[in-house]
């Protein structure tokens, strides 16, 4: 499940960002999420999946 929220950042920022995701092929968006989901894992602050967890929500 994915929840919107509205964030605000300095332009120079953002188009930085910009430049990146369409260095790697991704909307400005996507490039944020893999961001935030890089750091959360590399800070251990995201929770470690159950077993089989991934399996079941593919198969829905």
């Amino acid at each position: 499940m994915k929840k919107n929220f509205a964030l605000r950042v300095d332009a120079e920022i953002y188009e930085a960002i910009e430049r990146w995701a369409a260095d790697e092929f991704r909307s400005a968006n996507g490039q944020i999420e893999w961001i935030l989901s890089t750091a959360l894992k590399k800070a251990g602050r995201l929770p470690k999946k159950k077993k089989g967890e991934a399996e079941q929500k593919t198969g829905e």
